[in-house]
């Protein structure tokens, strides 16, 4: 003990302690005035404080900023998808407004054909070489579908069964070259309709021909053209066209109608095949049979 209160060292570090815990408890005491050495010595922690906390927050600011990013990042990737999911989105509502409208436009067409047995059906193939000719649908034998009967779209005739499978039949298009495909017609007038016969499809002008139309009778450009249903196959009254010019044929016999299909050959979806229930007329040698 002794030499411990001998040791000058040890003393001064016990004093200074005691004063130093002193001078702590006295500055934490709830005062109105403190002195200048107190008042010092808080300005210097305060600044300390600040070179220390701008720092940290500006980094911390930095970091934050990136999260943000990276955030707005993600959001704008998941923005994009939803975006190309829009786009798809809407190319199917306008395929199937175009698809309803489409129906609603043979529905109604089914109206006015009371009297025939109209099936739907769906094109199914088309043969980019024969495009304006050859189509295939979805409905066959099993349907109830059987060769030359008329096919119809929303606007107007289209042609006729070509050939028929199990589940499937060919259609030809009126817009075909085939001369063999006669349809027998009528072009109504405003004082009486001329018969005539579809005999074949001006490719250039992209219209349907009306031929043998008698010389004495005159017919108007936009008169309408409709099916006779004189062949017993195709019933009377389908859309054909409108005629927009008339030319002698090359004898000066008879007259040939350019007439501007209703329907659109290229663009076909939706269909309706038209079964005729009333039979057809006996065979008397004319060569109907092709068209109707």
């Amino acid at each position: 003990m002794p030499q411990f209160f001998l040791n000058k060292r040890l003393i001064i570090l016990l004093v200074s302690v005691i004063v130093l815990v002193g001078l702590i408890g006295f500055s934490l005491r709830e005062r109105d005035n403190i002195s200048w050495p107190e008042q010092f010595g808080k300005d210097m922690v305060g600044f300390g404080q600040s070179l220390v906390s701008k720092p940290v927050n500006y980094v911390g600011g930095v970091f934050d900023n990136l999260k943000d990013l990276q955030n707005t990042y993600k959001e704008n990737e998941k923005l994009k998808t939803r975006l190309d999911e829009l786009v798809k989105l809407e190319t199917q509502v306008r395929d199937l407004k175009q698809d309803n409208d489409e129906l609603r436009d043979v529905l109604d067409k089914k109206e006015s054909l009371t009297d025939y047995n109209p099936i739907q059906a769906t094109v199914i193939a088309r043969n980019p070489d024969r495009w304006q000719e050859l189509l295939t649908i979805d409905k066959g034998e099993v349907n109830g579908i059987k060769s030359d009967m008329a096919v119809i779209s929303s606007k107007g005739l289209i042609g006729k069964v070509k050939s028929v499978n199990k589940f499937s039949s060919t259609i030809e298009l009126i817009s075909t070259n085939n001369t063999k495909n006669r349809i027998s017609t009528i072009v109504q007038g405003e004082k009486q309709d001329v018969n005539g016969w579809i005999e074949g499809y001006d490719a250039e002008k992209k219209q349907i021909l009306i031929k043998k139309i008698v010389n004495d009778v005159k017919v108007e450009k936009g008169s309408k053209v409709i099916t006779s249903g004189l062949g017993g196959v195709f019933p009377k009254g389908l859309v054909v066209g409108e005629v927009t010019d008339v030319q002698p044929d090359q004898y000066g016999l008879t007259q040939t109608a350019y007439v501007k299909p209703s329907a659109d050959f290229y663009h076909l979806e939706h269909v309706m095949v038209i079964d005729r229930d009333m039979p057809p007329p006996e065979d008397d040698g004319e060569d109907e049979g092709d068209g109707q």
